[in-house]
């Protein structure tokens, strides 16, 4: 089945788990989903990931992350740039999620990299998601 939109797939079922008190949730692979699955770990969104071999194509399997109260550690998950109309931003006008709370993935030209990292290396590129 072709997907018009795999990030934003992506992105649903780590929402649609997270909200059904999944631990882990299992995604068809691709590098630019590793690379978003990689930011969220090392933010702290998610526990860890892994990558499954399997055929037609490889799956990520991601552990998600729960508090101690059992709420999840993402409280909103928004895809920032679509197919129907990307969003683009220079480095001085990458957001800052919920006042530096959050974390911005910007797709840049140095790779996928959240935004404190894009900004420390002075690179802009399209805006893929906000994660709080």
């Amino acid at each position: 089945m072709t997907m018009t939109d795999p990030i934003a797939d992506l992105l649903t079922r780590i929402r649609n788990g997270q909200n059904a008190g999944h631990k882990a949730v299992v995604i068809p692979a691709s590098r630019v989903k590793e690379d978003i699955v990689r930011i969220l770990k090392d933010e702290g969104y998610v526990t860890d990931y892994s990558r499954l071999e399997s055929k037609p194509q490889d799956d990520l399997n991601v552990t998600l992350k729960y508090g101690h109260d059992g709420r999840g550690a993402i409280t909103g998950i928004v895809r920032q740039s679509k197919p129907g109309r990307r969003v683009y931003v220079g480095n001085q006008e990458i957001p800052r999620v919920k006042f530096g709370l959050g974390v911005a993935i910007v797709s840049t030209s140095r790779g996928i990299l959240s935004d404190h990292n894009a900004r420390t290396e002075r690179v802009g590129g399209e805006l893929l998601l906000t994660v709080w």
